[in-house]
């Protein structure tokens, strides 16, 4: 099948033609048709799938009859983050180059009046997260009456970050006649309930098993210690193992503070790395992932703020620093490699404390994930430490023991060091005892010289309390 079998109009197909494109993935095929006849859609797709445009290109051929009036726009596209939001821009810059639309980006982030100018000049679309939309309608400058199309896109991840009672709000407001589509890679059941509410008899479109990951994607597994620096030594010599096809690759972490720390890390060992966390302003998040995308950055390490949505098309890594704490997270995080039927890399490093988390993402994806072992001598180690734990914290009086200490043969420092102590010293003579120091007043039957004669009942001769001495 190609776009022309589509009934897209002609100005879509030659955007569509000039920009590379020639067969439509199952997504689009499916849902396109059902868009141009002004049915509501619920599209089902792993993420990759194309499903930006599978909306995109049908609202282009809309609306091309009508035009837009100030404060109302014609169509409207919620998205979970700023940088999914400004890529669906970015594709209607390239996808709509034959039409003269106003495409309004409505983030947080960014100035909030040059956004408003924008809409009081109206437009034809309106992207947005739900936060700043509402911000806009708070404040007089937009007016929802008018919308003809609504998509809510990555609504698993709108459900993850809190976005549904915005979400029912924004729809509320709506008029009662427009079309919805509705995308998702996951449908949990308060997702199911936002669209038994919100979709009037939609056409279902799944083109693969729900929380499935692309068969172009080789998975496995490392296993590593818990020690956070041993576990970074693993990572570095995981991604040095693949050298030979790594173009660029992106690595997930669980926590902002381990992000800033992976990415000094790194750094310091000579890798070209970059960082992406929601901490950082906006503009410095789109600088960032400028430079991933023009392969001035090649190692990228993001939080979960970059787990969905990110096109960039050949990632051609992913390195799970964290096994991710929710099961539907590992979807999506590998879902930025093996994209458009690209062959992929990921890799999870797991301890033994995450075990939990990895059975159920094995259990989500219904899929063995094979082990991976990675050569060197330090990751050999970090295996054996992995499989047997960490060393228990004894109880007071014991020698301290080092968390998460290596199993592997020992190193010639140690074996040095340890022949130093079972090496038998030459006999001196023993210290002649110095006195005891007498103690102050207020600490002579607190602390008890070690040396003190003791009676039965574990009490200082002479320092019998009162009451076991009356009769």
């Amino acid at each position: 099948m190609s776009f022309s079998e589509l009934g897209l109009s002609p100005k879509v197909l030659d955007a569509v033609t000039a920009a590379g494109y020639t067969t439509p993935t199952a997504i689009q095929a499916q849902a396109i048709p059902h868009a141009l006849q002004r049915k509501d859609v619920l599209g089902l797709a792993q993420t990759g799938s194309g499903k930006t445009a599978a909306f995109v290109l049908p609202m282009l051929s809309m609306l091309e009859s009508g035009r837009a009036r100030a404060r109302m726009p014609r169509t409207l596209i919620l998205e979970p983050t700023r940088e999914l939001a400004a890529q669906v821009e970015e594709s209607f810059a390239t996808l709509g180059k034959n039409h003269k639309l106003t495409v309004a980006l409505l983030i947080g982030g960014v100035a909030f009046d040059p956004q408003a100018a924008k809409i009081d000049r109206g437009a034809d679309v309106v992207i947005a997260t739900p936060g700043r939309l509402l911000d806009h309608f708070e404040r007089g400058r937009l007016l929802m009456t008018g919308i003809e199309m609504l998509v809510i896109d990555e609504a698993d991840r709108m459900l993850d970050m809190g976005f549904i009672p915005d979400i029912e709000r924004i729809c509320k407001l709506l008029p009662f006649t427009r079309q919805t589509m509705f995308f998702s890679a996951t449908m949990p059941p308060e997702i199911q309930r936002i669209t038994a509410q919100f979709l009037h008899n939609p056409v279902r479109i799944e083109t693969a098993v729900r929380s499935s990951t692309a068969e172009s994607i080789i998975q496995q597994l490392v296993k590593v210690p818990h020690d956070p620096k041993l576990k970074r030594d693993a990572l570095r010599s995981l991604i040095r193992s693949q050298e030979s096809n790594l173009k660029n690759g992106i690595v997930f972490a669980n926590r902002k503070t381990t992000v800033a720390l992976l990415e000094k890390s790194l750094k310091m060992h000579g890798f070209n790395a970059g960082a992406l966390h929601g901490d950082m302003d906006q503009s410095a998040r789109m600088k960032m992932l400028a430079a991933f995308r023009a392969n001035e950055v090649s190692i990228l390490i993001a939080s979960d703020v970059a787990a969905r949505g990110l096109d960039i098309p050949d990632v051609s890594h992913v390195f799970n620093f964290d096994v991710p704490i929710h099961s539907e997270d590992y979807v999506h995080r590998i879902g930025r490699t093996g994209r458009a039927g690209r062959e992929g890399h990921a890799f999870m490093m797991v301890t033994k404390e995450e075990t939990k988390h990895l059975n159920a993402i094995v259990a989500l994806i219904k899929k063995d994930l094979p082990w991976f072992e990675v050569p060197g001598a330090a990751v050999v180690n970090a295996d054996a430490v992995a499989t047997e734990g960490p060393v228990k914290r004894r109880g007071p009086g014991s020698k301290p023991t080092q968390r998460g200490r290596k199993a592997a043969e020992p190193t010639e420092a140690v074996h040095a060091a340890a022949e130093t102590v079972v090496s038998p010293a030459p006999i001196a003579a023993a210290p002649a005892r110095q006195p005891e120091p007498r103690p102050a007043r207020h600490q002579r039957h607190v602390n008890p010289p070690d040396d003190a004669v003791q009676d039965s009942g574990g009490f200082h001769s002479g320092n019998m309390p009162a009451f076991l001495t009356r009769r």
